[in-house]
């Protein structure tokens, strides 16, 4: 009666060491982040990849399952992310099943300066860094411009902004006086926008010459189309064989 009692004993240690090793285990697995969570809330395509925003987060740690939630520091986590060239604005959290979030906003590229090395100007008007992942599809910068991008950027916003125009030009190129010179797709048609001024009026009245001459089949018989006057449409023709 005795020995069974210590047997009883002995196995009911066992149980109850066991349960505290399970609770442990869980209790530190509770402790620890499971997995990262990235979400980019904008619609571009990733300039920056999940493997670096990972590893910003992360930081020193092997894993994420290593780092402790009471160790985490999510402002700084923050900081890291913006200052990466790419991020706009980030914010990073912890779900109450364990798991790190970040949400991501990427910078908007909207016309690629050519430099050495070339770079982006961004929707805020700032340079941007070209991205090792993905190449945006932005009108080419040239001219003075280079340098000063607070008047050519809200036109680059609104070449964005307007479908046609967006697959319609490829360049932009600013002339030291600050006019501006438009480069098309698929045709050597220069537009002589001058200052980037009354902008929806002009590419209103590119739009109606485009859609005449493209009716009537006489668009590549011109070579340059002056848009710097608000009421009128001045278009030169291409000179022909002989003249």
């Amino acid at each position: 009666m005795k020995r069974s009692l210590e047997i009883i004993k002995f196995i009911v240690l066992l149980g109850l060491l066991a349960f505290l090793f399970s609770f442990t285990k869980k209790r530190n697995e509770a402790r620890n982040i499971k997995d990262i969570t990235v979400d980019f809330v904008d619609e571009n395509s990733p300039f920056i990849s999940y493997n670096t925003v990972n590893k910003l987060l992360i930081q020193n740690h092997g894993k994420v399952t290593t780092i402790a939630k009471e160790t985490l520091v999510l402002k700084e986590m923050e900081q890291r992310l913006l200052k990466n060239p790419m991020v706009r604005d980030a914010q990073v959290y912890v779900s109450v099943d364990g798991r790190l979030g970040a949400k991501i906003e990427q910078r908007k590229p909207v016309g690629r300066v050519a430099a050495s090395p070339d770079f982006y100007i961004d929707a805020d008007g700032l340079k941007m860094p070209l991205s090792q992942v993905y190449s945006a599809r932005v009108p080419l910068v040239t001219g003075s411009s280079q340098n000063n991008f607070k008047e050519v950027t809200p036109l680059l916003l609104k070449i964005e902004n307007d479908e046609f125009m967006k697959k319609s030009v490829i360049g932009v190129h600013q002339n030291n006086d600050g006019s501006i010179i438009l480069k098309l797709r698929k045709t050597d048609l220069k537009l002589l926008f001058g200052k980037p001024e009354n902008i929806d009026k002009k590419f209103q009245n590119f739009k109606a010459f485009f859609k005449k001459t493209k009716k009537d089949s006489t668009l590549f018989g011109y070579k340059m189309v002056n848009l710097k006057f608000d009421n009128q449409v001045i278009a030169t023709k291409k000179l022909s064989h002989g003249k």
